[in-house]
């Protein structure tokens, strides 16, 4: 019996053919959360889009192809919209990106597409190229439509991607447009890493997540919900002739303090618990440790979950943090408040009640920081979230023979995603230490282009 054959077999009874409808309808989110967590950019109308798109200044060389990770041919994409063709217009998109709806609704294309929009030159308001990107593949989607598979035979090779958020979904679409065998692992119940779980509701709802994770899975994609310990491990490496570690970070980094044994959640925790409908308000008093979009995200839900204060504590000055400009005057808008240079120390819990012990912060004249001396002060609060950064899975990572690790990041061949075990791939948050989720898609593709480069087969160029 060959490895194929083995592998299917091994891991037969824990795939499942599709996402339930239970799954992607999300029917513990209730509609008082639903209503409290409306799109924060409502997508355009038909009119609307057409508007905009004929807006578009259709650029030779436009900046805004080379701002995006993922290389979208933009001017195309909008002059198809402008002529009313949606169906083109997706497709054009989907080519470059398989998670364009996603990515047209959580992209800081302030930074990035936009960001580079030749208007800004001519005192004009940027094309709002998200907002057309989300229409034309939504509307292909609400229509039926699927990722187009290209013509190709199929190779007996069997890649595995660990792992199933952006970087591997994007990886397995383009080694299956290929002719490839993939099977994604993953530990837990929902694929799609951080858009399923990890997103705030008012920029990207599971159900998206889950229906673009479907359209992969329709291109044959396998996807087995199983945890890659050592023992797994051997059977993937033994079964398939490649492997994708697209496995993101860890959990969130603890806070340095005496913490109470009550009373705290972390940023990502807190999310997931919303988004899958485990929580469904907030106490009054929230404080949120770390400045970063993640730590943003979760004061902002706590204030639509039902927080009279959420404040958000940062040790720095407000210039020195790591979220996007945009994402701190969204959050202003929210109703959050923001306590700079101010580091918590303790927390305790007295009689049932949080007490987070902070100080104040400067820099010494060497740029060092440090506390201020008799400057401690007490918040009282009902909920701490700490936002502080991911830990890299370190445990997991030294488990693959012959990868090299440099702070917990899996180092690279950038051009092809491989590693120093030729036969390891990798890409996304496990590489790049947190990026964007269009960050990961890019990844994704190029380590696909890498595999197949290296199982001898060229990536087709795709048609149109």
């Amino acid at each position: 019996m060959d490895a194929a054959v083995r592998g299917d077999i091994r891991f037969t009874q824990q795939r499942s053919n599709e996402i339930s409808r239970d799954q992607i309808v999300n029917p513990s989110l209730t509609s008082d959360i639903a209503e409290r967590f409306p799109d924060l950019h409502p997508p355009f109308d038909s009119r609307q889009a057409s508007v905009e798109a004929h807006r578009c200044l259709t650029c030779f060389d436009a900046p805004c192809v080379g701002a995006c990770p993922t290389h979208i041919d933009v001017p195309r994409f909008i002059k198809k919209i402008a002529s009313g063709n949606l169906v083109g217009s997706a497709r054009t998109i989907l080519e470059a990106n398989v998670l364009g709806a996603s990515c047209g609704r959580v992209c800081p294309v302030e930074v990035l597409c936009e960001g580079a929009c030749v208007m800004h030159s001519r005192g004009e308001k940027a094309i709002e190229i998200g907002r057309l990107q989300r229409f034309a593949v939504e509307e292909y989607y609400d229509s039926g439509g699927k990722l187009p598979l290209r013509s190709r035979p199929e190779l007996h090779q069997r890649i595995a991607c660990i792992g199933a958020g952006p970087a591997s979904l994007a990886c397995a679409a383009e080694l299956r447009q290929q002719g490839f065998g993939v099977t994604i692992f993953d530990k837990r119940a929902l694929p799609g890493g951080l858009n399923t779980y990890g997103v705030a509701e008012y920029k990207l709802r599971a159900s998206d997540s889950l229906r673009e994770v479907q359209m992969v899975r329709d291109l044959g994609v396998h996807f087995v919900q199983r945890e890659v310990d050592p023992v797994a491990l051997e059977d993937i490496e033994r079964d398939f002739d490649a492997i994708f570690l697209g496995i993101g970070l860890g959990a969130m980094n603890r806070l340095e303090v005496n913490e109470a044994s009550n009373g705290v959640i972390d940023a990502l925790e807190f999310i997931a618990s919303y988004k899958t409908g485990s929580l469904t308000s907030a106490p009054p008093r929230v404080v949120v440790i770390g400045a970063g979009n993640t730590a943003i995200d979760a004061a902002c839900a706590a204030k639509r979950l039902g927080a009279i204060n959420s404040t958000i504590v940062y040790r720095r000055r407000q210039d020195q943090m790591s979220a996007f400009a945009f994402e701190y005057d969204h959050a202003v808008r929210e109703g959050v408040r923001f306590l700079w240079e101010s580091a918590p120390i303790a927390l305790r819990d007295a009689d049932g009640a949080l007490q987070l012990e902070c100080v104040q912060m400067a820099e010494d004249a060497d740029g060092k920081l440090m506390p201020v001396p008799r400057s401690n002060f007490t918040l009282a609060c009902d909920l701490v979230i700490p936002a502080i950064g991911q830990a890299p899975l370190v445990t997991m990572l030294e488990q693959v023979r012959g990868i090299t690790l440099d702070r917990g990041r899996v180092v690279i061949d950038r051009p092809t995603g491989r590693t120093t075990n030729p036969r390891y791939f990798a890409g996304g948050d496990c590489v790049n230490g947190g990026r964007e989720v269009v960050d990961a898609v890019a990844d994704g593709k190029r380590a696909a282009r890498g595999i197949a480069a290296m199982l001898g087969t060229r990536m087709e160029a795709p048609v149109g």
